[in-house]
Order: structure tokens, then sequence, then C-alpha cells
């Protein structure tokens, strides 16, 4: 993986070396993280940047139907060799809770898709399925973060998709894999904070946007970080259903709202996240495993929220817990990782609050379980504007 953001904050064993490097620089100089957060990326920009801080965007067109379609199609495509758990889960969720379109979960083959930084569920369509059941295509491809974002076999595949008059919307780091396949020449976009110095310096006919969660140009629809999976698929469904039925999805998840506006500047790479991140990873002795016990007809939004933020402590594992394949409340299979109950720690209630409010509780369970910095790094991972405590 070539992206900083996914080998940083995902690849655990390029994230070891970084952190330890910065620990050890730490030990000599009080000053040296500075220089290290300098060039891992931080929120400001080059004099020659072509990011934007000025807030602008088209707001999503509304849906019309194509092809004599009754309801929208949308595709919501990974990668079977590692794809990012909440970009994946939380916009098919949250569509198919909206039942306003026909949503495909596909994947490169039929199978076990690995999810990172957690979990597995197996593929029932693929592209290639898909394209025999709509030869003319997608109205809407949803593409998630994928650990090799220069898969070639997806790459051709959006750009047929996008050819045939899709709509393509990236989700977090989903957008290397659209910028990668040339989706993005010409256009405004957005991503992941700690991706956008790297957007900038290889995608230079891009104009990237700061501050907006998500960003709307034509046919091309982009995201910040992990979590405005959920704003950018409520906007989605008022496009295609009216803000009425936005309204009532949004609060069957426990969201206010699904606006674009965002704080970039509150997002960067500081001195207390990499302090933590080496602190928690160095305790290699304490490290847990996080059971969450999973059954037929769970929420999958919730379930995708809480592993996703468990699994990026650099302290803990998600693991699911099931004594047989379980099938989600919208309709995704989950493959558990281990069968018997036991681990460091159980989390027996977990989906019994809407998924909002159920990462807003596990933010405060992580900081109750190790530290309030470490829960901090963790929104910051998932770009989360928590309203944590004061640090300092």
């Amino acid at each position: 993986m070539k992206q900083s953001i996914l080998s940083f904050l995902k690849n655990r064993s390029v994230a070891v070396k970084r952190i330890l490097v910065s620990f050890l620089l730490l030990t000599i100089t009080g000053s040296s993280f500075f220089l290290l957060g300098n060039c891992l990326g931080t929120s400001s920009s080059s004099p020659n940047s072509n990011i934007s801080s000025v807030e602008g965007s088209d707001p999503i067109p509304a849906y019309h139907s194509r092809f004599g379609r009754k309801r929208p199609v949308i595709a919501v495509v990974g990668d079977n060799e590692y794809t990012e758990l909440t970009d994946f889960v939380v916009p098919y969720g949250t569509l198919k809770e909206a039942d306003i379109a026909d949503v495909y979960a596909l994947g490169t083959q039929f199978g076990k898709m690995k999810m990172f930084p957690a979990l597995s569920i197996e593929i029932q369509n693929t592209m290639q399925s898909f394209d025999s059941l709509y030869p003319e295509g997608a109205d809407y491809v949803i593409v998630p973060a994928m650990h090799n974002s220069e898969n070639p076999e997806i790459l051709l595949w959006l750009k047929k998709q996008s050819e045939k008059g899709a709509t393509i919307l990236g989700v977090c780091d989903g957008v290397w894999v659209l910028a990668n396949a040339g989706l993005l020449q010409g256009h405004q976009a957005t991503g992941h904070w700690f991706s956008l110095p790297k957007f900038d310096t290889k995608f230079p006919e891009t104009k990237w946007i700061r501050n907006r969660r998500y960003v709307s140009d034509r046919k091309i629809i982009t995201t910040t970080g992990v979590t405005a999976s959920i704003p950018v698929s409520l906007a989605l469904i008022e496009a295609i259903a009216g803000k009425k039925q936005a309204m009532k999805v949004a609060a069957s998840l426990g969201a206010k709202d699904w606006k674009p506006t965002h704080k970039s500047a509150d997002f960067y790479l500081g001195s207390s996240h990499i302090l933590t991140a080496a602190k928690n990873l160095l305790a290699f002795w304490s490290q847990d495993e996080i059971g969450i016990p999973i059954s037929e007809g769970m929420d999958e939004i919730s379930l995708a929220l809480v592993a996703d933020s468990y699994s990026r402590t650099y302290k803990s594992t998600a693991l699911s817990i099931s004594n047989a394949n379980v099938r989600s409340k919208r309709g995704l299979l989950f493959l558990p990782d281990k069968k018997e109950k036991k681990a460091d720690r159980i989390l027996e209630n977990w989906d019994r609050d809407l998924p909002v409010i159920a990462l807003n509780r596990t933010l405060l369970e992580i900081s109750d379980l190790y530290d309030i910095r470490t829960a901090a790094f963790v929104a910051l991972q998932i770009e989360y504007p928590w309203k944590k405590p004061e640090l300092f």
C-alpha cells in the first residue's frame, strides 16, 4: 500500500516503525516530534498548494431515473483483500435502511472479504455478476478505502461504470481509488485530512477542498475521513428521495444532520497523538482482545463503528464472536472471528444504542478503559468531530 494514511494508520507493521522512530527522536530532543509531524503531513499547505480552504461545492444533484428504472441501482464495491470496514458497511446499511434503491455489496470475487481494521463478511455478488444483472451500469457506485488502491480490475470497472453514466462516490481513502482511476481530473474533491497533502502533490489537476465533509462535482462525490460515510449517505438519500426521507433515516441512526460543513484544521497529527500511539504499541504485553458477540438481525452499522473504533486504539483489536455465520439487519453476512465467548473484554450490550450514539459511547468507553488521549487518537483517525474534554 503506497498511500501515507493507509500505511501509517492502518498498516500496523509500517506504523510501528514510524512511531518507534518518533519515540526515539523524542528521547533525544523534545522538539523532534514537530519535525516528524511535518514529514508525515499536517493540516497546513505548501505555498504552491492546490488545496483550497474556501468552502464550496455543488449539492448532490437530484436523482433522475435512467433506463426506465423505478428505483436507482447502487453498488458498494470493495476488494476482497482488505476493505475499510466502516467505509463499506455504513453506506450500504444506511441506503438499505432508506429502502429507496436497489443496493448491492460487491467484491472482486465470491467468498470472504477481509475488512480492516477488523471483521470479515461473505461476498455474494461480484463486479462481474453485477454487470450481468445490469449491463447498462449502476446509477451510483460507492468506493471505500482499500489496501490496494491500484487494483487494475477495480480501476477498469470504475472507469467503465463512469463511462456508462454512474455517479462515483469515494469515501475516505476510497478517494485514492478514484484518483488512480483517473476519475478526478478536472474535478473538485476532498479526502482524509492525512492524505490531502499527498493528493495535492500527486494529482495537481484536481482542486482539493478543505472544510467540507463531502464535495460533489458533477458525477463525482468525495468525502473526508471514515465517519463522513454517515452524512454523505444521508445526503445521497436526500438527493434520491427528498429531505423528509433523509430525516427519517437520520433519526434511525441518531444523526442530527448531514451538513457538509467541516473544520479541517481540527484534524492534524500532533505530539500527543504520536506519544499515545508509541506508548500503546510499546505496551505489547497488554494488548486486549475485545470480543463482540454477534447474532441474527444485529445492526451492522453500529457493529462497524464499534469494531472500527476499538481496533484503532493500538491497544486492542475487536473480534466478532458466534458459533455460525450471522446475517445482519440489512442483509450482510458476517463471518465470526471466533466461536468461543472468550476475550479480554466482552461487549455484551454493544447493540443497545442507535449507531451514532454507539460511536460516542464507544469513544467514552475507550477513554475510561485506556485514557482520553487514546480516545482522541481514535477520533482523529476516523476524522470524527468528537466533543472531548480538554486534554491539558
